[in-house]
């Protein structure tokens, strides 16, 4: 992949983009390697490769700049760099891009100045559901000074682009390096982006989390489910389940097996969009609620024939991996954005389960980051 910011020195997100893909990747299956290796009579399987360029349906940009020449990037210190041209991208993003700065001059968006703690826009997050071709575009404003100005020219903005389909702001008024803020303003008829996977609808709010690299996601879930047809009982948990990725693929057998599928998220809206998604799939046996993952375990008095854990990057942690082994499902597909904590895991939980299967997603290209599905049994259940 050839990009001019890299050769220029501007920018470093791809730390790896000098070294070759195929390299790349060799690097991240034998560290994998190595962290499972103490885990005896696993399956290390063939790591799954991501596109080289125009695989992230995601982008967060940095305003800088003015309100009459606005650059949507990173700083690099002080520097603004423009990255409207990236390469990780799709190639919609670009004129997508060109007409949100065209957007931001006409609404007289001043760019916030983190030195001078002055203005008003911070970041622009824009996400395109690969399935449809439409747009998730977020304004995310210091405060409210802006948004009638925003309102009042998003005609505009719909008018010279048909394929946006949710716009909104969200408010982060606090002088940190915060993504985003609790309140979130939707300027839209529409309030959710639909994506479609391997034939699962998934509906995206402005604030749900969902993978960045979907083609990579789609193999991701296709393998979950791969996995986890042959394996014997009915209930199915889901924890960190998000807008149910993980459990609406499961729950969805191709085999004639249903599974009873109860999902855990933090976040009401992406439980409201997992419960609209399993509605849609006819599927009657789904429980999607609104708890942490943890609290939900640590108070279960049944338990789950297959467990699917997707935590986020600190891993599911010690209290959390006790819970698991007091509950004593048969089976656990974990899957891990952190190969570290996952190794930490694992250690905890191989006490009383074999690790069967481990494969990498390369979820991340050009960076060290990698995506990996485990598959452990109870060892009591091993034949």
């Amino acid at each position: 992949m050839n990009c001019v910011e890299f050769l220029a020195g501007r920018c470093s997100s791809c730390s790896q983009l000098a070294v070759p893909y195929a390299e790349q990747l060799a690097q991240k299956q034998q560290k994998l390697a190595l962290l499972m290796a103490s885990f005896t009579g696993a399956e290390l399987l063939p790591a799954v490769a991501s596109d080289v360029q125009g695989f992230r349906t995601k982008a967060k940009m940095v305003v800088s700049g003015t309100a009459a020449e606005p650059v949507l990037g990173i700083l690099n210190g002080q520097q603004p760099v423009d990255l409207s041209a990236c390469p990780l991208y799709p190639p919609a993003f670009e004129p997508a891009f060109a007409l949100i700065k065209r957007f931001i001059q006409r609404a007289g968006l001043t760019p916030y100045q983190l030195e001078q703690k002055q203005g008003e826009l911070k970041l622009v997050l824009l996400s395109q559901s690969q399935h449809s071709g439409r747009f998730m575009l977020r304004f995310v404003l210091r405060s409210k000074n802006c948004l009638a100005s925003i309102q009042k020219h998003l005609t505009w903005l719909q008018q010279q682009w048909p394929e946006l389909e949710v716009c909104s702001v969200n408010l982060q008024p606090v002088h940190m390096a915060v993504l985003e803020g609790p309140e979130e303003i939707v300027l839209t008829s529409a309030d959710l982006l639909r994506e479609q996977l391997n034939g699962i609808p998934l509906y995206l709010t402005p604030q749900s989390f969902f993978q960045t690299n979907s083609t990579v996601a789609a193999a991701l879930y296709a393998t979950a489910k791969q996995w986890a047809e042959p394996l014997s009982g009915h209930k199915l948990w889901d924890l960190f389940c998000g807008v149910g990725g993980f459990g609406l693929h499961l729950a969805s057998s191709t085999q004639g097996q249903v599974r009873a599928l109860t999902g855990i998220e933090i976040a009401p809206k992406a439980i409201a969009s997992a419960t609209r998604s399993a509605a849609e799939l006819g599927l009657t046996e789904v429980k999607f609620q609104a708890l942490d993952a943890t609290a939900f375990a640590k108070a279960a008095e049944q338990r789950p024939d297959l467990l699917l854990v997707n935590p986020p990057r600190r891993g599911l942690g010690s209290e959390l991996c006790n819970s698991v082994l007091a509950l004593q499902p048969a089976w656990l597909i974990y899957s891990s954005c952190n190969p570290d904590t996952l190794a930490s895991d694992l250690a905890l939980l191989t006490t009383e389960y074999q690790l069967l299967k481990v494969q990498l997603f390369d979820m991340f290209p050009h960076t060290h980051h990698a995506e990996v599905l485990t598959l452990l049994q109870r060892r009591d259940l091993l034949s």
